[in-house]
């Protein structure tokens, strides 16, 4: 499954490219997904037990448990994370001829975990294009009742001020994206495997899980494979450069060993 292709249509890429994101139905069967949710829990269900209580974390710490390049750990998260399936797909989306991985990240958003407040997720990534995306994929089947990822469509050109996901992004790009009267987005329900698709600058949040389940989310940052470093802007993209490009200095070519050639 995970090396098959994923039949993407012009008009889908003509939707993406107008809004920033699109939502495609049934990537992956449950029975394929299965094996891989199980060693991506079983690697969470570990790191949870390292986390202060919720009521002890700020905003950030209360959005979801965030899981750093797992595909390091575990061969099983690794034949995922690489999926030629994934990488056709954000190439196609794109209009690229190849991705390469930027990194994944898993975001479990616990019962009565609080809400992802509004934010871009490229402020955090010092590369030289704005062709990237983020493959957001549940493990098991959601409800917006559990946080589901909710998009301001066509904010992909936006420039805001640099803001890091916190209080003051929430408050400042609410207030902007009401202002403007961008189209939100939101999906009622999505199935286990089936995906969302958002570009690096696209405004987008989510709503605290108000229910007794665990929201299971796996996410795979793709880029252009010919992606350069771009001179960091603030700490966080300088963090970025240092631990998910192999400290690759501005300009040069995003070859690394943990930026491989996806499709």
């Amino acid at each position: 499954m995970l090396q098959t292709t994923y039949p993407i249509q012009a008009q889908q890429v003509a939707d993406f490219q107008r809004d920033g994101h699109i939502y495609l139905s049934g990537i992956m069967p449950k029975n394929s997904l299965n094996p891989y949710r199980d060693a991506i829990v079983e690697w969470a269900d570990e790191f949870r037990r390292t986390q202060k209580p919720m009521e002890e974390r700020d905003t950030y710490g209360k959005a979801f448990l965030q899981m750093m390049n797992l595909w390091e750990e575990d061969d099983k998260i690794k034949e995922f994370v690489l999926a030629k399936r994934f990488g056709q797909i954000a190439a196609d989306l794109l209009g690229v001829k190849q991705v390469r991985l930027y990194h994944d990240q898993a975001l479990f958003k616990e019962a009565g975990g609080g809400h992802t407040p509004w934010h871009q997720d490229q402020y955090y990534w010092p590369l030289s294009t704005p062709k990237t995306v983020t493959m957001w994929m549940p493990l098991v089947d959601i409800t917006e009742e559990m946080g589901m990822l909710t998009f301001a469509s066509g904010t992909q050109g936006v420039k805001l001020p640099p803001m890091p996901i916190s209080d003051e992004s929430e408050a400042t790009i609410a207030s902007f994206v009401q202002d403007q009267g961008f189209p939100i987005v939101a999906q009622k329900t999505m199935q286990a495997g089936d995906a969302t698709f958002h570009m690096g600058w696209t405004l987008h949040a989510a709503p605290g899980n108000e229910s007794n389940t665990m929201r299971e989310v796996m996410t795979v940052i793709f880029m252009d494979a010919d992606a350069t470093v771009m001179e960091p802007k603030n700490p966080n993209q300088e963090a970025d450069r240092l631990r998910w490009l192999s400290g690759y200095e501005p300009g040069q070519k995003v070859d690394s060993p943990l930026n491989p050639i996806i499709h």
